[in-house]
């Protein structure tokens, strides 16, 4: 996996991030940091990327398991050091799963295997953070 991210040169703390699978990613810093937070801080895009790993997760494991899953939405709150580095110290991911006649045992499966087993993202994460997880299982 490979990934080049530029300096914009602006005037500012924007930075382009191009991946190895050819998409760009803005990233900016806050005003008080010389950024014109015209795009997301780089943690807030490290932490947007642990829930699309820990999602990815749980709509394939559903999907594979023949449930209906209609819509998938991850709620991620995080906390961090107050010193530098100012690292992940906490990070909660609150799963809203819709479907069909889902079963809450499915997706609380399916959420303890990403989070035991296969979110690279969030196995990264809890290195320097507690990780927990909760859910809420939606008809529809």
């Amino acid at each position: 996996m490979e990934c080049t991210v530029q300096w914009t040169g602006r005037g500012g703390m924007s930075f382009v991030a191009e991946t190895g699978s050819g998409h760009m990613l803005a990233m900016d810093g806050a005003p008080e940091g010389g950024g014109r937070n015209l795009a997301p801080r780089p943690m807030e895009t490290l932490l947007a990327g642990a829930g699309g790993c820990a999602a990815y997760d749980v709509v394939l494991i559903l999907t594979r398991g023949r449930h209906e899953v209609t819509d998938c939405r991850v709620q991620l709150k995080a906390e961090r050091a107050s010193t530098d580095p100012k690292v992940f110290t906490a990070i909660h991911l609150h799963f809203l799963v819709t479907g069909k006649a889902l079963p809450p045992a499915a997706v609380e499966r399916a959420v303890a295997l990403s989070h035991e087993k296969y979110c690279s993202a969030t196995a990264m994460l809890a290195k320097t953070a507690k990780i927990s997880t909760s859910i809420d299982v939606l008809e529809g």
